[in-house]
């Protein structure tokens, strides 16, 4: 018999049951629904024990990278301790930066606090006013650096307005996270990979690609950042800087209206990247506005890459969900 720790307490788990038989014998209710490992539903977290292979099939590698395992299937064989998957730490720390990228998107950085480990290209969520407000910011940053956010200034955006006409170097921030599975995972070190980021959707991509090269990627990286006009782009030295100093990085600006940087493109992004033809074999990044992601993300299926190695990040300005970005 093993022992499964969930909330601080301990419970018996027989030898044929799953982690989600087990916590709902113990009176225990938890999201569930097809109970064959398909729809997800019952997803969790592994924060000690071993994960069974067979309850982590089906989800991508940098899911199975941090402990995710889908509940129903999972038949422990040691002692657990796992969390709901949408479990975040909350942490306090400073912004010792503030600065303008452009006419509206603002970059803090943030004073990394003890305890805060993170893969660049995940996401943390802003809390304000004991958690009656959340937005959600991808990290920019790599390990190294302070965290780093890029956050676009939304009329009448409650978390935004708050950062742009109020937040100061020195004051207090608190957050929760990290978390997101847009992040680079090392094993294919040749492989090609593609990366489209439309506004913001830079940050996370700016992160992803410095790892990627920090663990040694060798395979040609392309990135693309996409705005309405050059106005609205904004790292354009420093991503030029990068692929000068790195043979295998190509960094290609694009812009819907007027004209591009050197080096750059005019069209819409989807159909720019999608011209590039055949993704087999490809590992592919896509951050931005969930319309020109979920249309790449069906071209790039299309053209060949597997569902598990298209990587997204869509950013929603909706109030009650996504990120505000």
């Amino acid at each position: 018999m093993t022992t499964i720790t969930f909330r601080d307490h301990a419970y018996d788990c027989n030898s044929d049951e799953s982690v989600l038989a087990c916590l709902t014998r113990h009176g225990l209710t938890l999201p569930s629904s097809c109970q064959s490992g398909v729809c997800q539903t019952c997803m969790m977290r592994a924060t000690a024990g071993s994960v069974p292979e067979k309850a982590q099939q089906g989800l991508k590698p940098t899911q199975k990278s941090q402990g995710y395992f889908l509940a129903c299937v999972c038949i422990p064989t040691g002692d657990m301790t796992v969390e709901q998957a949408d479990a975040l730490n909350q942490f306090t720390s400073t912004v010792c930066e503030k600065s303008m990228l452009n006419e509206e998107i603002i970059r803090i950085r943030i004073d990394k606090p003890e305890g805060f480990d993170y893969h660049p290209g995940q996401f943390i969520n802003i809390v304000r006013d004991n958690g009656a407000l959340v937005r959600s910011y991808s990290l920019a940053s790599v390990a190294d650096e302070p965290l780093e956010l890029h956050i676009k200034a939304i009329p009448g955006g409650a978390m935004s307005g708050w950062v742009k006409n109020h937040l100061s170097v020195g004051d207090p921030i608190t957050f929760q996270g990290p978390t997101g599975d847009c992040f680079y995972l090392d094993g294919k070190p040749e492989q090609t990979i593609t990366m489209v980021g439309v506004s913001t959707g830079l940050a996370p991509l700016y992160g992803v690609v410095r790892d990627a090269l920090a663990q040694g990627h060798r395979g040609p990286i392309t990135v693309y950042h996409a705005s309405l006009a050059t106005a609205g782009l904004y790292y354009i030295e420093e991503m030029r800087a990068l692929a000068a100093a790195h043979d295998n990085v190509r960094y290609v600006p694009c812009v819907l209206h007027g004209p591009a940087p050197e080096g750059g493109e005019v069209g819409a992004v989807d159909a720019i990247v999608g011209a590039t033809g055949d993704f087999t074999n490809h590992r592919v990044f896509l951050c931005g506005d969930p319309p020109i992601v979920n249309k790449l993300r069906q071209k790039v299926y299309l053209g060949g890459a597997h569902m598990l190695e298209i990587l997204s990040d869509p950013f929603d300005p909706a109030p009650s969900a996504g990120n505000e970005q």
